[in-house]
């Protein structure tokens, strides 16, 4: 008998986590890796912010701050959230989390009941699935494949909604997939849950600035399901502060108050450092912030690159993302093919084919719910996505 919980042999590891700690492992081994698995811009955090992190530790920020965060962040939050997406929050209705991935599993841990089912488009981020295990809900996946740009129809969502769904949870942009909702898109979803007054929707809106056709768009613009809708944010990809650990809710107040709760008894508040930090960030206008829109050109940049690179790739189907830093092509084309005696029977033996020989370093689309696909990040430089394609390029055309 094992001393360990059910619940921790029913959580998977998370797959991209996994595949970067592998292609480390080759590295150590002296092989010259190239990571394409891991979502992390490959930018340093901006200047001004680091200066206000310094202040911060001079001006000894080194106590305990409130559970949802220090209050003139949280206002700060609201004036973001206003100038950008002209949504009215106050700072009771934000709460300031480790990251977005614990603010996502706050709102999931205080809503979901055991037996509660939560509504997911796939191809979805690596976590939600498991964050639903935790919670005991039961995930219903609809999925939407590449010839509808990885983006759900109204139909999908109508007929997937029954009176046990309590949640619907998506990111837009999308990881893995890069795709973005536009309005209309959204509006006609919100058109289907005016009629479910039941669902609640968790809106993952971290690659909001990573965004390259147009405005972002918000789920909560939409006035009949407002007080619906739980907005999930952070500053890990859009300021490339992925190791500060900051992320928010904003949420109606009795979501907001029962995350905080939650929080308080798990990990409290994040760093009182990171927090000060991330006021400047939120100060921010997208619109005018040099770094960001240097950030922004250099991700568009790269998403040209690759998509050129890959159609020259036999076998490879890329959709066109608007957004985030990803490719999701569908490589169903090598399943079935082999070399020597490896057989690809998978997009997981695909990927750790690529790892051991060509030593790049992608994510299974398995690990996101569309076994028929394989993820690129593109967050690292023009050299080493034109000599991952490469390696690629020739690996692959050994299979027969």
């Amino acid at each position: 008998m094992s001393i360990l919980s059910d619940r921790i042999h029913n959580l998977a590891e998370s797959e991209t986590l996994a595949m970067t700690q592998k292609s480390r492992e080759l590295a150590a081994q002296g092989f010259s890796v190239i990571n394409l698995s891991i979502g992390e811009p490959d930018f340093d955090t901006p200047e001004y912010i680091k200066e206000y992190a310094k202040k911060a530790i001079d001006d000894n920020y080194s106590h305990y701050t409130p559970v949802p965060g220090y209050q003139d962040l949280r206002e700060a939050i609201c004036r973001k959230l206003k100038r950008d997406n002209n949504l009215t929050f106050t700072p009771d209705q934000i709460v300031v989390s480790n990251g977005a991935k614990q603010s996502l599993t706050n709102v999931v841990l205080s809503l979901i009941n055991p037996g509660d089912e939560v509504i997911v488009p796939t191809p979805y981020w690596v976590s939600y699935r498991e964050i639903i295990k935790l919670a005991e809900g039961k995930a219903v996946y609809i999925p939407a494949p590449i010839e509808q740009d990885f983006k759900i129809t109204p139909q999908q969502l109508e007929a997937a909604i029954t009176p046990k769904t309590k949640l619907f949870m998506f990111s837009s942009p999308c990881n893995p997939t890069g795709s973005v909702y536009t309005q209309e898109e959204l509006k006609k979803l919100a058109e289907v849950f005016e009629r479910h007054p039941h669902v609640f929707i968790l809106a993952d809106e971290i690659y909001e600035l990573i965004n390259f056709d147009g405005g972002h768009q918000s789920m909560a613009q939409f006035e009949s399901i407002r007080e619906r809708v739980i907005t999930v944010n952070g500053v890990s990809k859009g300021f490339a502060m992925t190791g500060w650990r900051i992320g928010y809710v904003a949420a109606p107040k009795e979501i907001a108050k029962a995350c905080n709760k939650i929080q308080g008894q798990i990990t409290s508040a994040p760093s009182s450092i990171a927090q000060r930090a991330t006021i400047i960030a939120m100060d921010q206008d997208p619109k005018e912030c040099e770094d960001m829109k240097a950030m922004l050109e250099a991700f568009r940049s790269r998403r040209e690159l690759l998509l050129n690179l890959l159609s020259e790739i036999p076998g490879f189907k890329c959709n066109r993302p608007q957004g985030a830093f990803y490719l999701f092509p569908d490589i169903s084309y090598y399943f079935g093919k082999s070399y020597g005696e490896t057989v690809i029977q998978n997009d997981s033996d695909l990927a750790m084919w690529l790892l051991n020989c060509a030593h790049v370093a992608l994510v299974g689309g398995s690990a996101f719910g569309d076994p028929n696909c394989i993820r690129f990040s593109y967050a690292t430089s023009n050299e080493n996505l034109i000599e991952a394609a490469k390696r690629i390029k020739i690996w692959l055309a050994k299979l027969k």
